[in-house]
């Protein structure tokens, strides 16, 4: 795109004003940069796109004629720069004013240079969002690292087991954690240490947890505050146990607990990108390790589709009741719909599939679509989606270094936007946008789809579900059998009745007996279509009886209308293969590829698949994958 001509002119105007200016502070401070073509070229970009940037460089011309002159502007950082260059700027420092200045100056500093490159084309969008984290990530570690010295001279250092010191773990959730971070975004953190214990070596000795508690709230202060330099990050520690009414830190034991007794489907959902980004980075990889579990279940956890689909209920809720039809994160088709859609398979699949453990969205879509858990042109679709409406997202931030997802409601901001993204007019950027939220909703709306919006007959669901129930009168009940195909109604009811009465079904939770009330009316249904009905049921009853209190299995029939059908299929058809079922309930995974359900492999494949599955597991899970 050549930038030299054809800018509209409300906003060639705008830079012609700001490029004065800075020219008027260069001539002050007697900084000369060299004004070349390729130069002005960049500076009319980003000057006209950002007023962030022509501000902070006409408030302090020697910063953007150091990037220049040092050649930051035009290289490409690795992932240790910004934590080398940030301790040696931080040495010496002994006064949070001090502190906070430095660490103030040298953020707008990194971020006049992401900006410049991201809006000039230097750098692309996983560059920017790398580069943003790793600021990030620089900026935490190092001022933790200095106000805990500061406090073990105060108080002595934290000391667990074996009189061993502690630090601070610092877990970033969401994009921080994945590597993902927005040009003006929020930090989301939480605290935790590994042990209780006390301090020692110094004056006055204090609880690990007093210790740790202080140096979080110090640390929050000093990247966090507002002052005239501005801010580092704005931290929201809201994700932490129990949110707001929890305390600031935890030691691992607690927070493992928590999890463990308390964790919600939400919070599985808000660890999945955690990532240990400041302190002792090798103990908040053990508390990752510790959590994992809580995260990702051993099991396909198809009994976490209610609280997704709630998830996505209030999702769609809060769209239509906050109007947010011009948030491109929040809104219809935005940026989380398309996050929602890779995490729940993570939630769901991905503590059988350890490939799905993975911190990026964009890597999760495309592991999605490599293993055919849906086609490829929705990989493509959503992909694409995600990488435009992150550009735009970017853009909206880097203007005014605001955390705005909103397209501006003035014509010289969209223009402004549509022009930074490339497009001639506002007009053909906002078809563009359209076309890329209404697929991203599109395929937001088939997800978790209810088996309801689909049954053809549900008045014979309901009827079937009754009779499960009891609720119907024996009468009737047999006029329901004989309808939905049943030749003996009386042994029916008879071993419903029996189920429904059974110890371990009477034992079941809410959750578990919901569930099974929910599947036994589609079972029934199913069963009375095949060719054996009576004998097929005792077989899947026998199952049921075996399987019911894991109940994540029911949840897995109930999602699956094609897995039913295939164990109502083979249980008719072998007793044996509900034997096996009862026996290895992970076989019910099967069910679900219909590619190799009837399709006897081949000795390479076997071999090639159980490579892959080995591949994929730790040393200590080996026991338990051969089981």
């Amino acid at each position: 795109m050549n930038y030299n001509k054809d800018l509209p002119e409300i906003l060639a105007t705008d830079f012609k004003r700001k490029w004065n200016d800075f020219c008027i502070a260069s001539d002050k401070a007697k900084i000369t940069i060299l004004k070349d073509q390729e130069f002005l070229t960049e500076i009319k970009q980003v000057f006209t796109f950002s007023d962030f940037v022509a501000v902070s460089c006409t408030r302090n011309p020697e910063m953007i004629s150091d990037l220049i002159e040092n050649g930051d502007l035009y290289q490409q950082y690795s992932s240790d720069t910004y934590s080398d260059k940030l301790k040696i700027t931080l040495a010496g420092i002994k006064k949070d004013l001090e502190l906070e200045r430095t660490l103030r100056l040298f953020r707008t500093r990194e971020m006049v240079r992401i900006a410049w490159r991201d809006l000039t084309g230097l750098a692309g969008l996983s560059e920017t969002m790398s580069d943003l984290s790793a600021l990030a990530d620089a900026c935490i570690d190092h001022t933790l690292s200095i106000l805990y010295d500061r406090l073990c001279t105060e108080f002595g250092i934290p000391t667990g087991s074996g009189d061993l010191p502690l630090r601070l773990v610092v877990i970033g959730m969401g994009k921080l954690g994945g590597h993902e971070l927005n040009f003006s975004s929020d930090v989301d953190l939480i605290f935790a240490f590994a042990e209780q214990g006390k301090t020692s070596q110094g004056p006055k000795s204090i609880s690990n947890e007093k210790f740790f508690l202080k140096l979080c709230r110090q640390l929050i202060k000093i990247i966090g505050r507002v002052t005239s330099d501005g801010f580092v990050f704005r931290v929201d520690t809201r994700l932490r146990p129990f949110g707001e009414n929890g305390p600031l830190c935890m030691s691992f034991d607690s927070m493992e607990q928590y999890y463990q007794r308390q964790g919600r489907e939400w919070e599985r959902y808000a660890w999945i990108k955690a990532r240990a980004v400041a302190g002792d980075i090798e103990a908040g990889e053990e508390l990752l390790e510790k959590l994992n579990p809580f995260i990702y279940r051993r099991y396909l956890d198809y009994g976490v589709f209610e609280s997704l689909r709630d998830m996505k209920k209030k999702i769609s809720l809060e769209v239509k009741r906050k109007g947010l039809k011009e948030d491109i994160k929040l809104g219809s088709g935005g940026i989380r719909e398309i996050e929602f859609f890779g995490q729940i398979f993570q939630l769901i699949r991905g503590g059988v599939v350890p490939a799905l453990q993975q911190r990026r969205i964009e890597r999760v879509i495309k592991i999605l679509a490599e293993e055919n858990y849906f086609p490829r042109n929705v990989c493509d679709e959503l992909l694409q989606a995600y990488d435009f409406l992150r550009m735009v997202e970017h853009r909206l931030q880097e203007f005014n270094d605001q955390q705005t997802h909103k397209i501006p409601s003035d014509m010289v901001g969209r223009e402004r936007l549509a022009v930074s993204l490339g497009f001639n007019s506002y007009e053909i950027f906002s078809e563009q946008l359209k076309y890329h939220r209404t697929n991203v909703h599109t395929h937001f709306m088939a997800l978790l789809e209810t088996r309801d919006s689909k049954e053809k007959d549900k008045r014979v669901t309901d009827e079937l579900g009754n009779l499960w129930l009891g609720l119907a009168d024996d009468e009737h009940s047999v006029e329901i059998l004989l309808n939905a195909g049943y030749r003996r109604p009386e042994r029916v009811i008879s071993l419903l009745d029996h189920l429904r009465n059974d110890p371990a079904t009477r034992a079941l939770s809410s959750e578990g007996r919901n569930r099974l009330d929910n599947l036994m009316p589609l079972i029934l249904k199913e069963i009375g279509a095949v060719d054996q009905p009576d004998s097929t049921l005792n077989r899947v009853v026998d199952l049921i009886k075996t399987i019911e209190r894991r109940t994540c299995y029911l949840a897995l029939l109930i999602e699956n209308p094609a897995a039913l059908t295939h164990l109502v299929k083979l249980s008719c058809a072998s007793p044996l293969i509900t034997s096996l079922l009862a026996a290895h309930p992970v076989l019910f995974d099967e069910l679900l590829d219909t590619r190799t359900l009837y399709v006897p492999p081949k000795k390479d494949e076997l071999d090639a698949e159980l490579k892959k599955k080995l591949e994929q597991v730790d040393t200590h899970e080996l026991e338990y994958c051969i089981e």
